[in-house]
């Protein structure tokens, strides 16, 4: 490991709850180096994860470190909520000599990396309008769902996070009442990720089986999108049919409970493989379809995120 230490260059991670991302991230070139993926499960803590990397590291070692962790907003311990993981962030500090560190909310390094974002980092889903409004958002499903909104005034950026994926969801269909009625027997209540996220997908899909009398064996989320997007699978189809019209549900929520006029950009992991499939379904019409504000929503630029290190890259340039 180097001893030497770079005050320019900051270790980048993006801590989900099923990958971590690190790279080092040079200002002065505005890049990303060295970056390497890591599967959770492999690890007891992250720390174990920055051991690694640091070590392989053939470069000096960054003095300052920010860390995007798919956690809610919270003080020095980090207590994540889809992996039995908590650390302390100034005993990571402490351990690997880091002068700066700073913990912030996966979405809303998402969102501190929005402005940061190349055009072909981005697929348009709706046009809209750049009316100038000031405030954007994000959200997106992955081993939760997330998000995040960005607000720029006086030149100046700031980013919050929330939790839509603890947010209450609305049946629209005959479909999804009969689904909800199935899933109250066994829930509280139908809260977004519940089913809007890779385990949600699985959950959508076996419940859906289950009201049709069907028996299938388990599928991994990745499995059933794939056989939804060949058209092999009628009951996946439904699945991601009804998955991306509750999407669309909740994110025309998140736009009108967070007034993020400006844009919305949908993340995640899955997301680009499925956009075909998802322009072609009523997630849009769903986003729209919110009573007296539907000509707002009709207004606010709706955007997919392709690129794989938008984590990262606004942990990069999130204010340490």
């Amino acid at each position: 490991m180097p001893l030497t230490t770079s005050s320019a260059n900051r270790l980048v991670a993006d801590i989900g709850g099923t990958n971590t991302r690190l790279a080092l991230f040079d200002p002065v070139a505005g890049e990303l180096r060295s970056l390497s993926n890591y599967v959770n499960r492999d690890y007891g803590q992250p720390s174990d994860i920055i051991h690694i990397w640091l070590d392989a590291l053939r470069e000096p070692r960054p003095a300052a470190c920010c860390l995007a962790v798919a956690a809610p907003p919270c003080g020095d311990q980090i207590t994540m909520l889809n992996i039995d993981w908590s650390f302390s962030a100034r005993e990571i500090a402490e351990r690997f000599g880091f002068s700066t560190l700073r913990c912030i909310n996966d979405f809303e390094a998402n969102a501190h990396a929005l402005p940061h974002l190349a055009d072909n980092d981005l697929t348009t889903v709706q046009r809209g309008k750049r009316s100038g409004a000031a405030k954007l958002a994000t959200i997106g499903a992955g081993t939760g769902l997330g998000g995040a909104t960005l607000t720029r005034a006086a030149g100046a950026v700031s980013a919050s996070a929330s939790e839509p994926g603890h947010m209450g969801l609305a049946a629209a269909t005959d479909v999804e009442l009969e689904l909800f009625r199935y899933l109250l027997k066994q829930h509280e209540e139908i809260y977004a990720e519940l089913l809007l996220s890779g385990p949600g997908l699985q959950r959508l899909y076996q419940s859906l089986a289950d009201i049709q009398g069907e028996d299938p064996p388990p599928l991994p989320p990745e499995v059933i999108s794939a056989r939804a997007l060949t058209g092999q699978c009628e009951l996946c189809a439904l699945t991601l049919n009804t998955f991306c019209a509750l999407l669309g549900s909740i994110s025309g929520d998140y736009v009108l409970a967070n007034g993020a006029y400006g844009g919305l950009y949908l993340a995640g992991g899955f997301l680009p493989n499925m956009l075909p499939f998802l322009q072609n379904s009523t997630f849009l019409q769903r986003f729209q379809n919110k009573g007296k504000m539907r000509d707002h929503l009709v207004e606010v630029p709706l955007y997919a995120i392709t690129s794989p290190v938008t984590g990262l890259l606004g942990a990069a340039h999130a204010p340490l």
